[in-house]
C-alpha cells in the first residue's frame, strides 16, 4: 500500500464516522422536532379554551364594573340629595326651633327665679345682729343680691 491509498482509507473512515455522527444528530433532531410539534399541539388545544374563558371573564368583569359605576353614581346622587335635604331642614326648622328653645329656657328661668327670690321661712328669721345695726342676710347668701356665684 502506498501513502495515497492509506490517506484514501483514512479519509473514507473519517468520512464514514462523520456521516454516522451526522445521521445520529439528525435522528435526534427529528425526535426533538416531533416532541416539540406534539407539545405545541397540546398547548394549542389547551390554550384556545383558556383564552375563550379569559375573554368571557373580561367581558363579565366589564359588565360588573359598569354596574358598580352606575351604583356609585346613584350613591353620589343620593348623598347629594340627602345633603341638600339636611341643609333645607336645618334652614327651615333650625331658626324657629332655636327661638322656641330660647323662649322655653327664658320661661323656665323666669319661673325658677320667682321661687328662688322668695326667701324660705327660716331665712327670714336668720339675721345677723351687730351692735347698733341689723344686716338683712348672712354673708354666705349672695344670690339674693344679684351675684351669679354660689
Amino acid at each position: 500500500m502506498t501513502g495515497g491509498e492509506v490517506a484514501g482509507i483514512l479519509v473514507a473512515v473519517f468520512w464514514a464516522i462523520l456521516v454516522s455522527f451526522l445521521a445520529v444528530v439528525l435522528a435526534r433532531l427529528a425526535q426533538t422536532l416531533r416532541a416539540t410539534t406534539r407539545l405545541v399541539a397540546e398547548v394549542t388545544e389547551q390554550a384556545v379554551p383558556l383564552l375563550a374563558d379569559a375573554s368571557e371573564t373580561v367581558r363579565s368583569a366589564q359588565t360588573q364594573l359598569a354596574r358598580v359605576d352606575a351604583i356609585a353614581t346613584d350613591v353620589q346622587e343620593v348623598t347629594s340629595n340627602a345633603s341638600a335635604l339636611s341643609t333645607t331642614v336645618a334652614s327651615t326648622f333650625g331658626g324657629p326651633l332655636v327661638k322656641v328653645a330660647a323662649f322655653g329656657y327664658g320661661v323656665r328661668r323666669a319661673m325658677g327665679r320667682g321661687a328662688e327670690d322668695a326667701p324660705a321661712p327660716r331665712e327670714r328669721t336668720r339675721r345677723t345682729v351687730l351692735v347698733g345695726r341689723s344686716v338683712p342676710f348672712a354673708r354666705g347668701d349672695r344670690r339674693r343680691w344679684g351675684s351669679k356665684k354660689g
